[in-house]
């Protein structure tokens, strides 16, 4: 019996870690690569036009539905690049990447189709095609990307990050943990956005102005708490971060309850994450103990999905 050919492609979800919103009027941000979500496309030989089996299609390629439209150009653009036909190949998506959470789903979606197709044909490669092509993708998916969710999901290293400037690689030399709680409400980012850029351009916009200014600052001085591996500094960066972001009114009441659990369960520091409005929390932990009573408290303040995650180090004996 012949073995039927396959090749995998593997991507992992982002955080931004500090620096949400500001990054969208020029201060800096910070965004982590997260291994603990990762999505995995595989590629098969079949006979036929083109099949596509995920989540929320299973079928012909060409008729999927257009919420997948970023999904169908990625798939065209790296068999463009690659000089190929769409004809007798299968592929799957594996995903542990919660969707519309600001865990950079849909760049994870195309980096992990991009490698497999790659790799089912044999071909290199490298970094600068990679981000070319998924960048491609993610206009369809967000109309003017930073590209940030891609260089995260493809790459190992956290990424500071100013609009219009090349991504910033440093070490994660941070020896802590960190707990990501899911609200199960959908992020609202566009509104969020907006609702910021109202404030800046109504009557009275230097509160806010200052406001965006401080969260820029956060996200400089938290870079620097990295490297130096202070997990107690980067702690309170957050906390005074998500006050700030409340100030700004892009956090809610379910955000705030996570929060608020994981402070009094012993974090270093918690804030929300990404755009706001819904979505998800992050929480700092000096030790997996403490990290796991973390998450147990906000399980039971309504979190539906939790992540333990080991930043930098080696894990607790």
């Amino acid at each position: 019996m012949t073995k039927t050919r396959c090749s995998t492609g593997k991507s992992h979800g982002k955080i931004i870690l500090m620096g949400e919103h500001a990054v969208v009027h020029g201060e800096p941000s910070i965004a982590l690569p997260f291994p603990a979500v990762e999505m995995t496309a595989t590629v098969c030989e079949a006979e036929g036009p083109l099949t596509i089996d995920c989540s929320y299609y299973n079928g012909i390629a060409a008729e999927m539905p257009e919420i997948l439209e970023s999904m169908r150009t990625a798939i065209q653009s790296a068999l463009a690049e690659l000089q190929v036909s769409d004809e007798n190949l299968a592929i799957s998506l594996a995903s542990t990447i919660p969707a519309e959470r600001g865990m950079g789903s849909s760049a994870a979606v195309s980096v992990a189709l991009t490698r497999a197709l790659f790799a089912y044909f044999g071909k290199p490669l490298d970094q600068a095609t990679l981000l070319r092509l998924v960048n491609i993708s993610e206009m369809v998916a967000h109309g003017n990307p930073s590209g940030l969710d891609a260089a995260t999901a493809s790459g190992d290293a956290p990424l500071f990050y100013i609009k219009g400037q090349p991504f910033e690689a440093f070490p994660l030399n941070l020896k802590a943990y960190m707990i990501v709680g899911d609200t199960g409400v959908t992020g609202q980012t566009k509104e969020a956005v907006a609702s910021i850029a109202a404030k800046l351009n109504g009557e009275s916009p230097q509160p806010y102005r200052d406001a965006i200014i401080r969260l820029g600052s956060f996200a400089q001085t938290a870079k620097s708490a990295i490297e130096a591996n202070d997990p107690q500094q980067l702690g309170l960066l957050m906390n005074q971060a998500h006050e700030v972001l409340s100030f700004l009114d892009v956090s809610s009441p379910d955000l705030d309850r996570l929060i608020s659990a994981a402070r009094s369960a012993g974090a270093l520091g918690a804030k929300l994450t990404g755009g706001g409005r819904g979505g998800c929390m992050i929480a700092l932990a000096g030790t997996r103990s403490e990290a796991e009573k973390i998450e147990e408290a906000i399980r039971q303040a309504g979190a539906i999905r939790t992540w333990i995650y080991l930043m930098g180090g080696t894990e607790d004996a």
